[in-house]
């Protein structure tokens, strides 16, 4: 049976290129013990901060003062122990390094194995041999990879820095329009020692399934590694048992040929994987075991979800892009997922879990992880797998042209993509491959433009190695070749996909090929107001930008940093243009002067215009089928369009899109003359309802209301009625009253809709009066008049609440529990709101 022992003992060490002899670095008897010890998973930068070599790289302009440290080569040295006679007869050894980042050579006992120069796969080498009794030592080098890349080509386009196209990791690490310019090196993930008796379990593949009245056929593929030629015949067999919890619920065994074997598996009374909004993400077991000659020589066990997924382009004549799931289309509601840390070695599966349960409770679907990153982990998609997230999975390449004409960088690509696959497509929450990010998008633009003259270089990887591969290893899986991509204009409405980047960062549409791009940095051509022009038929990526909360800023800017228009605060926007965010501030709430209006005027304008965006894009079901937010995360403390931000803290719209992302929408279109009340269903059975509409003054007096019953068929959306607003207002100024939105069932939170902009509203002085609830877990928070967006935080401390920047109307209030972030119970308690002074509440310790 397969067996794995994980290297744990490290050290590292630095030096200037060509300041040491490899050979001698690399010997078993290299004296190491002043080297500084170091933690595997990880990275130079954390090792060098955790021994106070550096200070934190994130920390002010920590990063520039840091920057020697991508300029050296760096060693790192393990060690491990083998007993005489270890080495079973019949038995290899492996060396397995699951991520190495990224340019490597790796010894053991002094005999180099080979070199590695990708991120992104393992590096494993056979030490059957080299192996000896007592202290082992494995050495591995890391190459600058700026030096690494100085004498190739660098007439290639790329955005943000032209080094990184010859270099298999991940892309934002020399800096993207949210993220610093750090390039980490290091052991980024395990290594292992693995044991084998030469046969054993590449992967294990569920297929698409035939489901019946009752039943589904589930045809199963196992990809076998075994020694030898594979076409000689060998008493080889594998077994597969599908188990749902304790019960068995199918079985079945094939020989292996050459190197795959095929089981059937049917299925009585299937239960189906579904995401999260639709049903239970239903799990089986599989367990796999290989047989040779009557033994068990490997043992492999996974979570599988029978499903069935296809993406529907056209229907009824008119182009769409939904994903159908068991038969039933979706809307997808997500957002796009980065690196969680620009040192990802340093990424816990804590924090992960956390980012996307935190995506599941905001009612996301689907995440795309976008391809300047990275390929995550298995525990990401088994997270996925297991909340009923679907994927959208990027190859990593972003924003850029590759050499696709040099042989070994084809060949480490062709590597990869079949690696990745390999390791991906058994997992049911995996719903498209994708080529790249905004590659082919952007290089016909400037072609368009002048501003390029090169062919699509990277063309033979997207439309012909990945499509290649994935006709081979994963056939069922919808692939797709960029994002965005399709119609007269790869950023076009009419179909396929579509980065809405015309709010924020002013693009004009419609736009077709051979034409110049055009773009508008007005106030009104950067409004988020655009949004309700959109036609497109899938939209993967769309933001708006917001500062980090408080407590984030605080604790990675010097004293004195929070300071709008300062130079620690600009320092964190990596924006080429953040002058955007006066202009989008400019035409909603009006542009800030202090601090702390900078922090609550951007948290609201992020958080109303993707509210704006969303509602639109789901009143268009299935017109539109697809929102996919710019971004749920970030990989630094900085000013982006994450909403979450990197010390885990949810801004605004993480609360909005709780909202606008509910399987059940009520929604209130706005127009000038007329209003449009919608409702929004997701889910597999018709919905029935009485909706209230209520207009209220913000001193709380009733103005009108009224009701209606609702029947929205299964997955549906319903129009519940058109509405006169001078009927609604009869007399009343739209900037001293709101609409509230309310189901009688509960079955959806309860709306208010505002009737202008918040820079127009005449809201009154509010009131707010805070009190920590006994036990220190839950706060009440009480108002005299309508409160816009109170805000509660509890002063150095990463405080997580259940609710958070919500509006009471007059007389209201609202009991919220503290989740995360405060230990002991809350002693102390700020809250704000836009019309209203911060107060404290505090009990004593």
């Amino acid at each position: 049976m397969r067996e794995e022992r994980e290297i744990t003992e490290w050290r590292i060490e630095g030096f200037e290129p060509g300041g040491a002899r490899d050979t001698e670095v690399a010997a078993r008897d290299y004296i190491d013990h002043f080297w500084l010890p170091a933690e595997v998973p990880g990275d130079v930068h954390t090792t060098l901060h955790r021994a106070g070599v550096i200070p934190h790289p994130f920390y002010g302009h920590n990063d520039r003062r840091t920057r020697w440290v991508e300029e050296r080569v760096w060693w790192y040295r393990g060690h491990f122990s083998m007993d005489e006679g270890s080495v079973r007869t019949g038995e290899t050894l492996e060396l397995v390094f699951e991520g190495l980042d990224t340019l490597a050579t790796i010894y053991l006992n002094g005999r180099e194995l080979g070199r590695h120069a990708n991120m992104f796969v393992p590096a494993t080498f056979d030490v059957t041999r080299e192996l000896v009794a007592g202290d082992n030592v494995v050495a591995v080098k890391f190459d600058p990879v700026a030096l690494a890349v100085k004498e190739k080509d660098h007439g290639l386009w790329a955005a943000f820095n032209r080094d990184r196209v010859w270099v298999r990791k991940a892309q934002s690490h020399f800096g993207w329009d949210w993220g610093p310019n750090i390039v980490p090196c290091g052991i980024w993930r395990p290594v292992v020692l693995r044991s084998h008796r030469g046969w054993r379990i590449q992967s294990v593949s569920p297929r698409t399934p035939f489901i019946g009245e009752g039943w589904a056929k589930w045809p199963v593929e196992v990809e076998i590694l075994r020694p030898g030629d594979p076409e000689e015949k060998e008493d080889a067999r594998v077994r597969i048992v599908l188990w749902d919890g304790e019960r068995k619920a199918a079985e079945g065994e094939a020989p292996v040929i050459g190197e795959k074997a095929s089981v059937d598996l049917e299925v009585l009374r299937p239960k189906l994987w579904w995401t999260r909004d639709l049903g239970e993400p239903h799990l089986y077991r599989l367990e796999v075991a290989l047989i040779v000659r009557g033994e068990e020589l490997d043992r492999r066990e996974q979570g599988a979800g029978l499903r069935t997924l296809t993406l529907l382009r056209e229907e009824d004549g008119e182009p769409r892009f939904t994903f159908v799931l068991n038969g039933r289309p979706i809307f997808a509601k997500g957002a796009n997922w980065i690196p969680a840390d620009q040192f990802p070695g340093a990424v816990t599966e804590e924090r992960i879990a956390g980012l996307l349960e935190a995506a599941g409770q905001a009612g996301m679907n689907m995440i795309r992880v976008w391809g300047g990153g990275l390929y995550e982990p298995d525990i990401f998609y088994e997270i996925c797998d297991r909340l009923g997230i679907l994927v959208w999975q990027d190859f990593m390449f972003a924003c850029a042209l590759y050499p696709d004409y040099n042989k070994d960088f084809m060949e480490n690509v062709r590597t990869e993509v079949e690696t990745v696959v390999r390791r991906l497509r058994g997992h049911p929450c995996l719903a498209l491959w994708c080529g790249n990010n905004e590659n082919q998008w952007l290089w016909e633009m400037m072609v368009s433009d002048g501003r390029l003259r090169e062919p699509f270089y990277g063309e033979r990887i997207y439309h012909r190695l990945i499509p290649e591969v994935l006709r081979r290893l994963d056939p069922d899986r919808p692939y797709w070749p960029s994002s965005p991509y399709g119609g007269a204009d790869h950023n076009s409405a009419e179909e396929g996909d579509r980065h809405n980047w015309q709010v924020w960062h002013g693009h004009v549409y419609p736009r077709h090929f051979g034409e110049p791009e055009r773009v508008d940095r007005s106030v009104q051509g950067v409004s988020f107001k655009q949004y309700l022009q959109d036609t497109a038929r899938f939209v993967s990526e769309f933001g708006i930008q917001a500062a980090a909360n408080r407590y984030t800023l605080g604790k990675w800017l010097p004293d004195g940093g929070l300071e709008w228009g300062g130079r620690e605060m600009a320092y964190r926007n990596k924006d080429a243009h953040p002058q955007t965010a006066v202009l989008v501030m400019a035409g909603y709430t009006g542009v800030p002067r202090t601090f702390d209006e900078y922090g609550m005027n951007s948290m609201l304008i992020q958080a109303e215009g993707l509210r704006l965006a969303v509602e639109h894009y789901r009143r268009r079901k299935f017109a539109t089928s697809g929102a996919l937010i710019w971004q749920l995360n970030d990989c630094w403390p900085g000013i982006s369009w994450s909403i979450i931000d990197y010390e885990g803290l949810p801004k605004a719209a993480y609360y909005y899109a709780r909202r606008f992302f509910h399987p059940y929408l009520l929604t209130l279109e706005v127009k000038e003359t007329e209003w449009i009340l919608h409702a929004v269903w997701d889910g597999l059975d018709p919905l029935s309802d009485e909706v209230t509409m209520e207009l209220a003054d913000f001193h709380g007096t009733r103005l009108k209301m009224a009701q209606w019953p609702i029947r929205v068929p299964a997955g549906g959306r319903v129009e519940i009625a058109r509405l006169a607003p001078e009927e609604w207002l009869g007399g009343a100024d739209v900037r001293r009253v709101a609409v509230a939105l309310r189901s009688r069932t509960g079955r959806t939170p309860e709306r208010w809709v505002y009737l202008c902009d918040q820079k127009d509203m005449d809201l009154p002085q509010a009131s707010l009066e805070v009190e920590i609830l006994e036990g220190g877990q839950e706060v009440r928070v009480r108002v005299d008049v309508h409160a816009r967006m109170i805000v509660l935080e509890v002063p150095g401390k990463p405080a997580v609440f259940e609710e958070n920047f919500f509006d009471l109307a007059a007389g209201e209030s609202r009991v919220v529990k503290v989740t995360a972030g405060v230990s002991g119970g809350l002693h102390r308690v700020t809250a704000r709101c836009l019309n209203g002074a911060p107060v404290v509440a505090e009990i004593a310790r």
